[in-house]
């Protein structure tokens, strides 16, 4: 048991990693069309999972937006639905 007043010494925290710009934010702002695979990719991982808005940097709307043009360019057949390890 611990003695009262003495607390163990802190770990210092993982550092994040900077969050990247929004590209659809901006003057040279992107359609999120989900025939465009190749820029969707940036979005999904190895393995085919999307990745969550606090990695890809995207505000609320836009994560929604990338989403559901991923989900439709799965159903369509542009996009896996795993990653190629996977198969």
């Amino acid at each position: 048991m611990r003695p009262f007043g003495k607390r163990p010494p802190r770990r210092p925290r993982n550092t994040v990693s900077k969050r990247r710009p929004d590209p659809f934010h901006g003057k040279d702002a992107i359609y999120v069309d989900y025939k465009e695979s190749k820029f969707l990719e940036r979005f999904t991982n190895d393995q085919g999972k999307i990745l969550p808005r606090r990695l890809t940097g995207l505000t609320a709307k836009n994560q929604r937006r990338v989403v559901e043009a991923v989900k439709r360019a799965r159903y369509m057949a542009f996009l896996p639905f795993v990653g190629e390890g996977l198969k």
